[in-house]
Parts: structure tokens; sequence; C-alpha cells
């Protein structure tokens, strides 16, 4: 109940079109029962007035009967038409309501996610949703108001009857679907986790397609993906099975509350308290009063899966972000240099220190490069400086502001990135520069293009800006999707670079351009340099070496030979006994 709570407050805003789909529901089911109870009795009636033992207004009724037709037609489509435009404004919204609260997530909570798993929740467990309105919302409310109204209008003609068509229509409408939704609860949820796992099991056999053929795994892998899908169809199987068994279930309370309203209703004929055209017209409106509730068994059996694609996505919308935002944001800093003293970082309770009393300072405009062994904590300085993990000691500050007092948006719109990894997206090269300036012009990023000294190469693609850089920009090479990435950059013109093992996995031919293209780039702009490659190191001003999380050195650069390292902090080195070790790189 609190889950389907929180589902209908998602309803908020859209009221009117959930309200007017209810009404043109009930609308049409009271037109349906109408259209079958009016004509029954006026078959019956005409068929006594053909025999001379009755008069009948012809007009009025056979009026009536064209009107109630056109209605329930019309209805019809106006219902479809309602009812759908709000289920789609209900997921556009539910939508942006997810993404809103994914990406304060971004990136430290959802790395416990597997990619394809995080992707069943966007799409699949949401657009099952739909059915929280389409199939249990409106069928429900409708169901109450007609019964409500179709139960006064019997009861004029005989309360039994009456009675005996509200206890099949709560047998049928009530009882029968919360058995069925109980049944089928488990199983629903089953079939939900499994329908997420089975999607990111597929993805990643999907991605890892080529390792499945070197190392022959691909029959072992889609076995165990037919397992999974058969495990899937078990569960979908026993929810046909419940579904079926309510269905009919429904039919057989159908047709015993016809029956019971007929034996109750031929009394009535023998005693004159109602005409034969009555009785007509009692035993089909029973007969069609059960449309009212006829989608309540797959309204319920469906409710069981909507619920556990409700929990899956509350699961993550409940995750508490791993960086807290200010209460009140401090003004954004007017200079930019960047100090961090004594800080300490770690990603849970209970491990270790990744970052250990680290202290350092870059000013304005100068570039610190920082070396390290992997799982040095280079990346988690990273991390702490982007505000996508918090620290827990110590104090962070970009032009004497503190990082605490800014928020992650502003932060980010400080800093311009060159990863390591550079994600393209699967678009043009003007889309993928755009992300950086969406207002950006078509002389600004030639300009930023010419900057990262690919203009040429873009200029000769067939399409130019609009040219496809494929899936992961699997259609550029990686030195021209890293200066892409570096255009982006320039196209920014933030002034605070982080730079990520930006020549990683380059030839030395790439790379030098690559590193020319960055000097271009960081000329000016504070700038924090990781890396292990000593060409890159030729762009710091100074550099710092950490060592599980410490700094185990410090150096100035000296021009083209080398860099001078303080070991004050760092016993064990070597048996030197100068303070500086000199250490050649050219």
């Amino acid at each position: 109940m609190k889950d389907f709570l929180r589902l209908l407050w998602l309803f908020k805003g859209s009221w009117r079109w959930v309200l007017a789909g209810v009404g043109l529901t009930a609308l049409v089911i009271l037109a349906n029962v109408g259209l079958l109870a009016l004509s029954g009795w006026f078959i019956a009636a005409m068929a006594l007035a053909g025999l001379g033992t009755r008069d009948i207004e012809y007009f009025m009724p056979a009026a009536s009967i064209r009107g109630l037709a056109i209605l329930r037609t019309g209805g019809r489509y106006l219902e479809r038409l309602i009812t759908h435009e709000a289920t789609f404004r209900f997921l556009a919204r539910l939508r942006v309501w997810f993404y809103e609260h994914l990406e304060p997530l971004a990136p430290a909570r959802l790395q416990y996610y597997r990619g394809g798993d995080l992707l069943s929740r966007i799409r699949a467990d949401i657009d099952s949703l739909d059915n929280v309105y389409l199939r249990v919302l409106v069928p429900t409310a409708s169901a109450f108001i007609t019964v409500v109204l179709m139960g006064g209008f019997l009861v004029w003609f005989s309360p039994h009857v009456a009675l005996a068509d509200l206890a099949g229509l709560v047998l049928a409408g009530v009882v029968v679907p919360l058995i069925a939704l109980r049944l089928a609860a488990e199983p629903g949820a089953r079939a939900v986790t499994l329908r997420g796992t089975l999607r990111a099991d597929i993805a990643d056999s999907i991605r890892g397609f080529g390792e499945l053929l070197i190392y022959r795994g691909l029959e072992g892998k889609l076995a165990a993906l037919d397992r999974g899908a058969q495990a899937l169809a078990v569960m979908q199987r026993r929810e046909a099975r419940i579904n079926a068994a309510s269905n009919a279930t429904t039919l057989l309370t159908t047709q015993l509350s016809l029956w019971a309203a007929v034996i109750i209703a031929v009394p009535l004929v023998g005693e004159r308290a109602i005409t034969g055209p009555d009785f007509a017209m009692i035993g089909l409106f029973v007969l069609a009063s059960f449309d009212a509730v006829s989608a309540l068994p797959a309204a319920y059996n469906a409710l069981g899966q909507s619920l556990a694609a409700a929990r899956r996505i509350f699961e993550v919308i409940d995750t508490s972000p791993a960086v807290r935002e200010p209460d009140h944001e401090a003004s954004p800093p007017e200079r930019f240099d960047l100090r961090v003293e004594g800080l300490k970082m770690r990603y849970a309770e209970t491990q270790g220190w990744a970052l250990n009393d680290v202290s350092f300072a870059i000013p304005a405009g100068g570039c610190l490069g920082v070396v390290g062994q992997t799982g040095a904590g280079k990346t988690s300085l990273l991390n702490v400086l982007l505000r996508f993990w918090d620290f827990q000691e110590g104090r962070v500050e970009i032009g004497g502001v503190s990082l605490r007092e800014l928020s992650g948006e502003t932060i980010r719109g400080l800093c311009a990135v060159v990863a390591q990894q550079t994600h393209l997206f699967n678009t043009s090269i003007r889309e993928n520069l755009l992300l950086a300036r969406p207002d950006a012009t078509e002389e600004a990023l030639w300009a930023a293009l010419r900057d990262a000294d690919i203009l040429d190469e873009v200029m000769a693609m067939p399409a130019g800006l609009d040219s496809m850089v494929g899936e992961v920009g699997t259609g550029l090479s990686g030195g021209q999707a890293r200066r892409i990435a570096i255009a982006r950059a320039f196209l920014k013109d933030a002034p605070l670079v982080i730079l990520d093992e930006p020549t990683e996995g380059l030839d030395a031919v790439s790379e030098r351009a690559v590193l020319d293209t960055i000097a271009r780039l960081t000329r000016g702009r504070t700038t924090l340099l990781i890396t292990h490659r000593p060409q890159a190191l030729r762009l710091a001003n100074s550099v710092l070496v950490l060592e599980q999380g410490r700094v185990r050195a410090r150096g100035s650069k000296r021009p083209l030979f080398g860099v001078c390292w303080d070991l004050k902090d760092s016993p064990g080195l070597g048996s030197c006994d100068s303070r500086c070790l000199w250490i050649a790189l050219f």
C-alpha cells in the first residue's frame, strides 16, 4: 500500500486528466449497460405490442437506443484518447522525475548497479507502471462509481435482484481480484527481477561477444541465458494460469448472478410487480453490469508486477547521494588557485583511507602533475575535486572558497575534464562538442577544432561536423577521439582543467599531437595533470608522487632535464644523504 500511495502521489498535477479518464470510462460502461438493457426492454415491448396486448410509445425508446449507441462509441473514443494521453504524460513526467533523482547519484552510487539492470529499471520498469493508471486506477474508480449507480437503479425494481447483482459484482470485482493479486504477487515480483537480470546478462554478453568467441565461452553463456529465459517463462506461465483462473471465475460468477436475478424476477412477473419487458431488461442489465468489473482481475494481476517494478525504482530513488549539496551556496570564486590541506577520504567506514593527509597547492594558471602506481589515490583525488565523492577530513579550496560551500554543478561548471576513457556519444561531432556549450556558434565549433589541432581532419570528412562518431567513438582513431575531447574542453573555456591520463593508450605520434594541443589548452588555466607518462610531465610546473593514498614525494620540475624531489616526508626512497634526489626524465 505504501508503494501504491507513492505511485499515486506521482499523479500530482495531472488529476484533471485522471478524473476525466475515470469519468469517461464510467460513462461508457453505463452507456453499454443501458444500451443492452433498453434494447431488451424495447424488443420485448414491441413483441407484446405486436400481439396487441399493450401499447408502446415507439419514438422515445428508439431514439434513446440510438443516443446510447452514439454515446458509447463517441465516449469510447474520447476515453481512449484521454486515458492514453494521461498515461503518456505520466510516463514522461515519471522519467524526468527519475532522472532528476538519478543525477545526484552519479557516478558514485550508480557504480553499484549493473548497466543492463539499471537500463531495465529506467525503461522496462517505468514503462510497466502505465498499468497503474490504465489497468488499475481507472477500472477500479469507474467500477465503484458504476456499481453504486447500477445498484440504485435495480433497487427501484427489486431490492433482492439488486442484492444478488451486488453480491456477484463484489465477488467478481473484489474477492477474485484480491485472491489473484495475492497469488500473483510472488511470481510477478520474480518475473520483474528475472527480466532485469536477463537484460543485464544479455547486455554484458553483447559487450563481451569478442571475448566469448576467442575463449569459446559462447555456448556456455547462451546456455546460461537460456536458463534465465526459461526461469522467466515459468513465472510468466504461473501468472497466465492465475489470470485464466480468475477470468473463468469471473465468467462463472456472471452466469450465476444472471440465474439468481432471473429466479428472483420470475415470481415478480407473476405477481405483476414488474412487466415482461422489465423482466427482459433486468436480466440483460445484470448480465451487462459485469462489464464494470470485468477488467479488475487482470488489473490486480498486473498490479503485482507494477508494484515490484515500483519498488525497484524507489530502491534507486531512496539511495542517499554520496555528496550532500550545501544548504546555502557561497558565491563562485573570483580567482582560481587550488589549495588542498590535510585531505583524508575513504569510500566506506569499513575501508582504509584512499587519501590520507594529502596537501598541495596549485597557483592560478599553474600545472601540478600527479603520479603514482595503480591504487595510489589519483582517481580518488579526481573524484573529490569534481564532487563525485565527499571527503571526511581536511580542506579543499578554489580561490579561497571551500569546496563544500559550492554545489557540484557550480564546481563542475568551473572545470574542463579530459579523461583517459573519453566518452563520445553515438551521434555527430557537432552534438558531442555542443555538450560543452549548447549555444556555441558554428564559428566557435570550428575554432575549438582548430585549437585542438583536428580541424583539417574533420573538414576532410564527407559530412564535416555532422560526421557520426559511432558507438563510443569507434568511427574515430584513439588520437582523434582524444582531440575531440580536448576540443570540447576548449569550447567550454573553463578556468580549471583536470587531465586524467590524457595520453594513455596512444602511440608515440598521437601522443605528441595530443600533448601539443593540451599545452595550448592548459596555458593560463589552473591544471591538475594525472599521468604516469614521463612525456606528459613536461607540461607540469611541479610534480606530486602519491603512494597508497599518501604524499610520498614532491618535486619542482627542472626544464628539459628532470625533477628535484623533496624527500623530507619520504623516508625509505633511498640512502642518499641529500634532501634532493635527481631523476632524469629525458
